[in-house]
């Protein structure tokens, strides 16, 4: 019988501890070697991002099964690295062939599955895979601007992508890589991990990908041949305010990621570029000053000069032509600098500044889109000596491509301003529509008189004016051109222009407005009527064949 039980238990939890304190200080080697054989990490990878589709349901952005690589720093071999040059950066193979701490380090991320394939056939020790999601666009460069793009975890950080992530992002998950006593390497979805996350959802746009197609080749086509700075195009609906087309030039393809290095690339002319619209910004001017009394539609111009000294600033005439006697519909037709400066002379600063920002011009249009621009248009105060009248010929005022199409549009369809919208439709991850984009007004800017007397006089700038090169067979187009000269440090620049065609067609039921802008072309052309309106009509012409292609049916082989 124990005397002092006490002495007994006390002398057997010392000697617990110590063989504790044994194993773990100084374990077993061969319980050593194979737990060094086991191995696991939770890592946050990426899942499948919602689809952006076009107006006819073709895919534009999806996410795709791709093969991420990393290494286990204890099983790696630095010396390995020389076997992966060529494969991947010098600055990867610099960290592979160092010191590595810790047990995971990752060395590429979504590699497509050719390359992914031969990357698992070096068998290199130390080297596993893992599964991930990643962000495609299937059409290359194409819709560059209005998708976006995503960084490595599909956050999305432009565009569409950015804009509308809160529908389109789906989250991470949580994968346990482990690896068992035998070696083999096993990716598996963590027992921690939300397995009722949200699905992502689905974003579909007003964008008819083949209109895209057809404006994208075409624009660049004319940008390489007038060697341009940049150029810009875009085609809405002026019943709807529903965008059909968006170029903007140059671009980017983000399956490339080093064309996203050009910050020149990146930016959307048609939202994130302000510029002097020159005169296709009159016959918005001349439908304000008919609206307001400043002129009427019958006024006649007499001996129109081939310059005007307006304050301490000479505005002329292209090529310095004097006009003679005009009647109103002769001024825009002519394009009449010295005709809509004597208009610009009658303006009142105040109720001017108030109409032009109710036509939308210095405010945002509120496209689905980030990155856009306000434009610029000067403050009442600052409405003296020549302003008005440049005002009046489309300069001294900064656009947006996009708030000048949207302006025309208003024309178009009967004098009702209306929002753009480019999103048709977003459903989250249930299928439960969230957004619907409708027609939306924003104000009623001109009586159908007066729209309908515009529409009619820029039929007439087609026919007989400075638009004859939009001219189009088998449609009836109605136009401006648009020839800017460029400001720098407050004085405009000789030879430095931004040429520009706003047309409508069908004439008698406009169902599309399209803006074509080349800025500061190079090749020895600088008129709106000499190089955009070919431009212009070219995408006309093309989207008229594919209408016919639309309509006409397929023969039957008997």
């Amino acid at each position: 019988m124990l005397r002092n039980p006490w002495l007994w238990i006390v002398s057997a939890l010392f000697f617990l501890a110590g063989r504790t304190v044994e194993i773990q200080l100084f374990p077993d080697p061969r319980v050593v070697a194979q737990a060094k054989k086991q191995y696991w990490a939770q890592v946050t990878v990426s899942t499948s991002r919602g689809t952006i589709f076009d107006r006819n349901g073709i895919p534009l952005a999806i996410s795709i099964p791709s093969i991420s690589f990393f290494v286990d720093p204890q099983e790696w071999k630095a010396e390995s690295a020389q076997q992966l040059k060529g494969k991947f950066e010098e600055s990867t193979i610099r960290k592979l062939a160092g010191p590595l701490r810790g047990r995971f380090h990752w060395v590429a991320r979504k590699i497509d599955g050719v390359r992914g394939e031969e990357l698992k056939q070096l068998k290199l020790e130390g080297l596993f895979t893992m599964k991930e999601q990643k962000r495609i666009y299937p059409h290359g460069s194409s819709l560059s601007h209005i998708l976006g793009y995503c960084d490595i975890d599909d956050n999305g950080l432009s565009g569409i992508e950015r804009a509308w992530d809160r529908v389109l992002f789906s989250p991470p998950q949580v994968r346990v890589v482990v690896r068992t006593a035998g070696g083999e390497t096993l990716d598996l979805l963590s027992p921690l991990a939300e397995i009722t996350a949200p699905k992502a959802g689905k974003v579909i746009l007003t964008v008819d990908a083949r209109i895209q197609h057809i404006m994208e080749e075409t624009v660049e086509k004319a940008a390489v041949r007038e060697n341009v700075s940049w150029a810009a195009a875009v085609c809405l609906d002026p019943n709807s305010g529903a965008v059909k087309g968006m170029v903007s030039w140059p671009s980017f393809d983000a399956n490339r990621r080093e064309t996203l290095e050009i910050s020149e690339a990146k930016r959307n002319n048609v939202i994130g570029r302000v510029y002097e619209p020159g005169s296709t910004l009159k016959p918005v001017i001349m439908g304000i000053a008919l609206e307001h009394g400043y002129v009427s539609k019958g006024e006649i111009f007499h001996n129109c000069p081939g310059r005007i000294k307006v304050a301490d600033t000479t505005i002329r005439e292209v090529q310095g032509r004097a006009h003679g006697t005009q009647t109103l519909t002769d001024v825009l037709v002519n394009s009449s600098n010295v005709g809509m400066a004597m208009i610009g002379m009658r303006f009142r600063s105040q109720q001017m500044y108030e109409t032009l920002t109710q036509w939308g011009f210095g405010r945002r249009t509120n496209i689905e889109l980030p990155g856009e621009e306000e434009g610029l248009v000067y403050t009442p105060e600052r409405w003296y000596g020549a302003i008005p009248s440049n005002i009046a010929i489309g300069q001294g005022i900064a656009v947006t491509p996009l708030q000048l199409a949207t302006a025309i549009s208003a024309i178009v369809n009967g004098g009702t301003l209306l929002q753009p919208y480019l999103v048709q439709e977003a459903t989250d991850g249930s299928g439960k529509k969230i957004y619907e984009g409708r027609r939306t007004p924003r104000g009623q800017v001109l009586s159908d008189e007066t729209a309908a007397w515009l529409r009619n006089a820029m039929r007439e700038v087609i026919l007989r004016g400075t638009g004859k090169r939009a001219n189009v067979q088998g449609v009836s187009v109605s136009g401006k051109t648009g020839t800017a000269q460029i400001a720098e440090k407050g004085k405009y620049l000789e030879h430095r222009y931004v040429a520009s065609f706003v047309g409508f067609w069908p004439s008698d039921k406009p169902e599309n407005v399209l803006l074509v802008i080349l800025g500061e072309p190079k090749a020895g052309k600088d008129m709106g009527g000499l190089i955009a309106a070919p431009l212009f009509k070219e995408i006309v012409e093309a989207m008229l064949l594919l209408d016919a292609e639309m309509v006409t049916p397929i023969s039957e082989n008997r």
